[in-house]
């Protein structure tokens, strides 16, 4: 079986509850058609790059599947009859990223230092111009 990444994106006025059912949905149609979902992962509400069907954010939802070609098939089939889901994307992978993924990695603000400990800005002086130095030529210079 191959290895690939869904992840969709549902309308912006349905509920999560909506969302969750939505992806149970989507996981019951790849194990029926003999494939695994290797991890879910809900990234909320997020804004769109750009409007989609008069909507301005959605619902991103990422899973990670071992499944055969026909079952993923199946599946974005089912995705673009689904009313609430407004876009879709698949990419087959070697391998399944360790961990959480990088948009859930990058809200992460506990891991970034505080103000406090990057130390004191460095302050620049406005009022200071620049000095250029310009060098003169000499009498050996011939260039």
């Amino acid at each position: 079986m191959s290895l690939y990444e869904y992840t969709y994106i549902a309308r912006q006025d349905i509920q999560p509850q909506q969302v969750d059912a939505i992806t149970e949905f989507f996981t019951k149609i790849i194990s029926d058609n003999g494939g695994d979902v290797a991890k879910t992962e809900s990234w909320g509400l997020r804004p769109l790059a750009y409007r989609i069907k008069k909507y301005k954010k959605g619902h991103y939802v990422h899973l990670n599947l071992d499944a055969p070609h026909s079952a993923v098939a199946e599946l974005e089939r089912n995705a673009r009859l689904h009313e609430d889901v407004i876009r879709f994307m698949t990419i087959r992978v070697d391998e399944f990223e360790e961990g959480d993924s990088v948009v859930l990695r990058s809200r992460d603000r506990d891991s970034r230092p505080s103000r406090d400990e990057r130390g004191p800005r460095p302050s620049f002086n406005r009022d200071e111009k620049p000095s250029f130095k310009r060098e003169e030529k000499t009498e050996g210079d011939k260039s």
